[in-house]
């Protein structure tokens, strides 16, 4: 495989099972979590080989937002680019992540942040916090795992 080039707007196939797939689209990068890629996930479940229209793609419901390496899941094989389209949706995305070890059960450090804005911190999560998405780096293959099963592979602290 020779080098691989993606670009904002950029939509990839992942395998849901074996007849069916899902769709992500790499929407920016964010400076307040290394410039790492952020993509967002699209609920909807589509048959494999009926590839649909990629505004149907990008009007449709997103299920979640993660940091990841866009790349590396087109080099390792757990998505495939299908194609480009320009509407990458509101930016206005709100992640957090804990301080804690994944060691720890019921984290008290948090750090809360929008895209490309100055983190906060907080001991307990507050109802907006909660409803944030992850915001560490995941691997392709961590991403692939809550495509398919509906949350991530690995242990992390909760919040109470």
């Amino acid at each position: 495989m020779g080098r691989i080039y993606t670009k904002k707007g950029d939509i990839f196939e992942a395998e849901y099972s074996e007849a069916e797939v899902k769709y992500l689209q790499y929407i920016t990068n964010d400076m307040s979590q290394l410039n790492s890629d952020v993509i967002r996930v699209f609920k909807q479940v589509y048959k494999k080989g009926r590839t649909p229209e990629l505004n149907e793609i990008v009007e449709g419901e997103v299920e979640f937002y993660a940091h990841c390496v866009v790349k590396w899941g087109v080099k390792l094989g757990f998505w495939e680019k299908i194609g480009n389209h320009p509407e990458v949706g509101d930016l206005n995305i709100l992640f957090r992540c804990t301080n804690d070890s994944p060691k720890v059960e019921i984290s008290r450090d948090w750090r809360v942040w929008r895209v490309n804005e100055e983190p906060w911190f907080e001991a307990e999560l507050s109802a907006e916090g909660r409803k944030a998405d992850e915001g560490s780096v995941i691997p392709p293959n961590s991403i692939l795992h809550k495509i398919q099963a509906g949350e991530y592979d690995f242990v992390y602290p909760r919040y109470e």
